[in-house]
């Protein structure tokens, strides 16, 4: 009896670290904040967001990329809003 409930706790300990590590894995990257230079391995463009502006101004946008290592990327840079588009 005591063999069994050692090894359904070691199971159940060997899952639950299993899934700490899986869960770390996945968390959210941070966006790097582009400078002058840097140098950009991009593969493939995932997505490209900016926060809604009514008015023409710079604007901080964000771009998450797949690399040419296959490692998904996110940079954020300043550009103008799609407002100025618009303007004459």
């Amino acid at each position: 009896m005591k063999l069994r409930t050692l090894l359904v706790t070691g199971a159940l300990a060997l899952s639950a670290f299993a899934g700490l590590a899986q869960a770390d894995n996945t968390g959210t990257t941070q966006a790097v904040p582009y400078h002058y230079g840097m140098p950009l391995h991009v593969a493939k463009v995932i997505s490209m967001t900016e926060p809604p502006s009514q008015e023409c101004k710079v604007i901080t946008a964000d771009m998450k990329f797949i690399d040419t290592a296959g490692k998904p990327e996110e940079i954020s840079y300043l550009k103008l809003s799609d407002a100025c588009n618009f303007n004459n």
